[in-house]
């Protein structure tokens, strides 16, 4: 429910002359534990400011460009959640505070130290030659402010330093702080300003408001994030039609290890990768680098499950370009919701797993009974682990599904895989339709002899009786990869046709998956129609037509034996389609199509 502002303070001048939200010179607003939603736009003049506290957020209902103006500031807190050796990865929800309208660029000069419930003090701004921040009195290294926009090399970061040229909508880097501050500015909320590798920042500026558009370029990483002063809902964005055209679904998260350094080489840290049509975030592989940034050998630690649907405020994150263009963030994704593990909206946490030699953890993130999936863990030589995910969903096809599935970001010398048919890339996270009979491809890849240990070790809503094996096709052998482990040494290889995950020790001689040879499925954009062609005359008994969100569109039930069928489909969004057909005699057909009106 919507919580519209219609309170006047002694505090504040409110009018409906200039603008939804307009607070004069010299007032303020304060909100404790709650939102604000303003349908236009907000209008902050000269030392009036607007303090969100406790959770409280703004949202905004306007669509296309921001209209916000003033020199006031809105003030909202966030913290990080590592020391002066660690990055995290930001998004300011705010920008440069001026009469002129619309979103504005960014710089580290307006964080601040909170020191009441509505003062602050401006962080300082260390000489470039100094590398560590300061919790009291709050400093910052500019050192470390970088932001990366269509690249795909360690070597193209782009410096920041402590200019305001951080555009809206770009992500950035920072690291935290050492030392503490026990400065609490709000009795009621109880938070320390840094009570040890979590510094609390006070973002000051015009609020973010409106389309915030970053440019996206193919197979290149973008580092965006949630430029507003609210939670934004990830799926919404990252299954938005337009952004899916530009993007391949997945967003990837940062996550470090302790190891109080700022050589490169002594990093130890990883992708985790969320994708929205499961809602399940797949824990980054910890790795080694070398001088130039170049990943390489995996650490022995993995990354911990951080609920990452509500994006909060401040947090960044990279995601892939399959087109170039823009991606862009709308204030129809905002949504009010706290930050907190239950709530789904998690910044990061400093307390990674840092348990070597270990393969497991058993923790489950979602709550989606339509959605189930295991955890693969593959074990390196005794040492490392790559975690992995295989989802299941009706919808899912044995292609690459948009926000379910997920490539490898890690540059891994030696991996564990998923294989998608005819797809060069390697996946760390793979969405199938469940079948007891699937057989699912998957590879192993080193450049040295390399022993490999291959376990579930974690499954959420799929049936506890169900077996699960890998497959070696070169022997016949089936492996119980539930109960037990799979162990094996290979040479240096990358063989992607060797093994496969299945759910029987068997091979069928039948199997009751069937492509186009029974039936043909043609999309005829020109006159906006689906045609079916059924020449054996299969009676058919049910077929399904599902967007690329999963929705199910159309559905047909005891179609017949007729030998063609014929839908309109004028009335459906251009995008990527999902078609399920189902027979009597046990055949079935998932089919994607693209349909595009005319």
């Amino acid at each position: 429910m919507k919580r519209s502002l219609l309170f006047i303070l002694s505090c504040l001048s409110f009018t409906s002359i200039f603008s939804q939200l307009y607070v004069s010179q010299n007032s303020y607003v304060f909100v404790n534990n709650q939102f604000v939603f303003v349908t236009q736009d907000v209008n902050l003049q000269t030392n009036g400011d607007f303090y969100l506290r406790n959770n409280s957020q703004l949202l905004q209902g306007t669509s296309g460009t921001s209209t916000n103006k003033g020199g006031g500031k809105l003030s909202v807190f966030q913290e990080g959640t590592v020391n002066n050796y660690q990055y995290n990865y930001w998004c300011s929800p705010v920008g440069n505070a001026s009469a002129t309208p619309g979103n504005e660029s960014f710089g580290i000069t307006m964080l601040h130290q909170p020191t009441g419930l509505r003062t602050s003090t401006p962080a300082i701004i260390l000489p470039q030659s100094n590398r560590n921040g300061v919790a009291n009195p709050l400093s910052i290294a500019p050192n470390w402010i970088w932001k990366f926009i269509q690249s795909n090399a360690y070597a193209q970061w782009i410096f920041v330093g402590s200019t305001t040229n951080i555009n809206p909508g770009e992500g950035f880097t920072m690291k935290g702080t050492a030392g503490t501050d026990s400065t609490i500015a709000q009795l009621e909320e109880n938070i320390q300003n840094n009570p040890g590798s979590k510094q609390r920042y006070d973002f000051r500026g015009k609020p973010n408001d409106g389309d915030i558009s970053v440019p996206i370029a193919d197979g290149n990483l973008t580092l965006v994030g949630n430029p507003y002063p609210s939670a934004v809902d990830l799926n919404a964005y990252l299954m938005d039609a337009s952004n899916a055209s530009v993007i391949d679904g997945p967003a990837y998260f940062w996550e470090q290890a302790e190891v109080n350094s700022h050589y490169i080489s002594q990093y130890e840290g990883g992708y985790g990768v969320y994708t929205p049509v499961t809602n399940v975030y797949t824990r980054a592989v910890f790795l080694h680098y070398n001088s130039s940034g170049t990943p390489g050998v995996p650490t022995g630690v993995i990354g911990t499950d951080i609920k990452r649907r509500y994006a909060p405020v401040g947090q960044g994150f990279m995601v892939r370009g399959k087109a170039n263009g823009v991606i862009t963030m709308k204030n129809s994704f905002r949504r009010y919701v706290k930050e907190g593990a239950s709530n789904n909206s998690e910044f990061a946490r400093n307390n990674f797993n840092s348990s070597r030699n270990n393969v497991a953890s058993n923790e489950v993130e979602t709550e989606d009974l339509s959605i189930s999936y295991l955890r693969i863990n593959a074990l390196f030589n005794d040492s490392s682990v790559r975690p992995t995910t295989l989802t299941f969903f009706d919808t899912a096809t044995d292609g690459v599904d948009y926000g379910a599935d997920a490539i490898s970001s890690s540059g891994i010398v030696e991996d564990f895989y998923f294989v998608i048919p005819d797809d060069p890339h390697e996946y760390v996270v793979a969405a199938v339709r469940f079948d007891v009979n699937k057989r699912i491809p998957v590879a192993f890849r080193c450049n040295a002899t390399t022993n490999f240990k291959l376990q579930v070790k974690e499954s959420f809503n799929f049936d506890p009786n169900q077996n699960v094996y890998l497959l070696d096709k070169s022997t016949g052998i089936f492996y119980d990869i539930k109960n037990n482990y799979f162990d094996i040494t290979l040479p240096a290889s990358n063989d992607r046709n060797r093994f496969e995950i299945t759910f029987t020790n068997t091979i069928l001689s039948n199997p009751t998956e069937v492509l186009g040879d029974v039936f043909t499925i043609i999309q005829e954009n020109s006159i906006n129609s689906l045609k079916i062609y059924n020449p054996e005359s299969k009676d058919i008994v049910n077929f399904e037509l599902y967007d690329i969100t999963g929705k199910l569109v159309l559905k047909k039930q005891n179609m017949g034996k007729a030998t063609q069928y014929e839908f309109s489909t004028s009335a459906y969004s251009n995008g990527l389609y999902v078609v399920k057909l189902d027979t009597r005699d046990n055949l079935k057909l998932i089919k994607k199509i693209i349909i595009e009106n005319k």
